[in-house]
């Protein structure tokens, strides 16, 4: 779409230059860390987690001389640093980590890391894509009086109007996943996300590939849209100036691909092993050091707290095999309760 005349423009392209352009947000020194936290940073047992996965994709695909762990928007190296640490030995020998992120290389990652600004094509083993597709940019929509969804046209200080009616793949992609509601209502055109996600997808050859973030589904859409601002550490007013972060919570339904699953992070990390349960009191006595342990893992509590992040979704994407194996290639997914079949406690 082209640049209105006094600045005007859509949210997507609005947000590409905010976040992504020379002096982008996702460009800056401090990194997203100095402004938001996320499950990596809420909790090392986070990590712990993915490591766990890892290894279960390692078994599901007969441990590959080459195990791949790919870390999408890496961040500053926080997660994949966290998943090595935390692998056991001849896991480790194998796993070939690869951190994408447009951000420089940081110092004093470890070497093993191979640091790009895509994904690898070809890869054996786990893509992991924690809080990527917030942050992919997407064209926001309004329905006008007349009960047209209309493109959100943004200036650079954040001021907005209506501009054209949504037309052509955007429309479509409107009346399957988030159907146009009264005047004033608003909705994030998640085509491009999808597209993103697919993408990613394709680029491993066997494995798993798993997004993980604030997420809605089909019969619970946000009536007005979920468009914010992060900013040291507090939601601010979104504009897109690049001095914040710019997100949107995703249509993870629409993203799926055949032979997805999609379930609550709580319940995802409950499987693995992360349950942020009080340990009883008499474990202290009986065995010390596993009551220690299990403190630890109360030090979680946050990462599957509902009305937090325990509420993200996880979707759980099997990547390179036959369509007749699809449903369960890997005996994965067993781990897993969907939320649409279990209400959980």
């Amino acid at each position: 779409m082209h640049e209105d005349d006094g600045g005007w423009r859509g949210w997507r392209a609005a947000a590409e230059e905010a976040l992504y352009g020379p002096d982008g947000f996702y460009r800056r020194p401090e990194g997203p860390a100095g402004h938001f936290r996320t499950s990596v940073h809420a909790s090392p047992l986070f990590a712990v987690a993915v490591a766990r996965l890892l290894c279960r994709v390692d078994r599901a695909l007969g441990h590959p001389a080459e195990l791949a762990f790919v870390d999408m928007t890496a961040g500053r190296g926080e997660l994949v640093t966290g998943v090595l640490d935390a692998l056991p030995e001849d896991v480790a020998a194998r796993t070939r980590p690869c951190a994408v992120e447009i951000a420089g290389r940081p110092e004093g990652l470890d070497p093993r890391v191979e640091w790009r600004d895509e994904p690898p094509s070809g890869s054996t083993g786990l893509l992991f894509a924690n809080e990527w597709l917030d942050n992919v940019p997407v064209e926001v929509a309004q329905t006008g009086p007349d009960g047209v969804p209309r493109r959100v046209l943004v200036r650079r200080d954040g001021t907005e109007r209506l501009g054209e009616p949504v037309t052509g793949a955007e429309a479509q992609w409107l009346e399957r996943w988030w159907p146009p509601t009264a005047e004033g209502g608003r909705a994030e055109i998640g085509l491009p996300r999808d597209t993103a996600w697919a993408a990613a997808v394709s680029s491993v050859a066997r494995g798993l590939a798993v997004a993980v973030d604030y997420a809605h589904r089909a019969d619970a859409r946000p009536p007005f849209g979920t468009l914010t601002g992060f900013r040291a550490g507090r939601e601010t007013v979104p504009v897109p100036d690049g001095s914040c972060d710019l997100t949107a919570h995703v249509a993870l339904d629409a993203c799926a691909l055949p032979g997805a699953r999609l379930v609550t992070q709580r319940t995802a990390l409950r499987a693995l092993g992360v349950t942020g349960a009080r340990p009883p009191l008499a474990l202290a006595s009986t065995d010390p050091a596993a009551y220690v342990r299990a403190l630890a893992g109360r030090a979680a509590a946050e990462l599957t707290a509902p009305g937090g992040l325990g509420d993200f979704g996880w979707l759980l994407q099997p990547a390179g095999i036959p369509a007749a194996a699809l449903g369960d290639p890997f005996g994965l997914f067993d781990l897993f309760i969907d939320v649409a079949d279990h209400e959980e406690q």
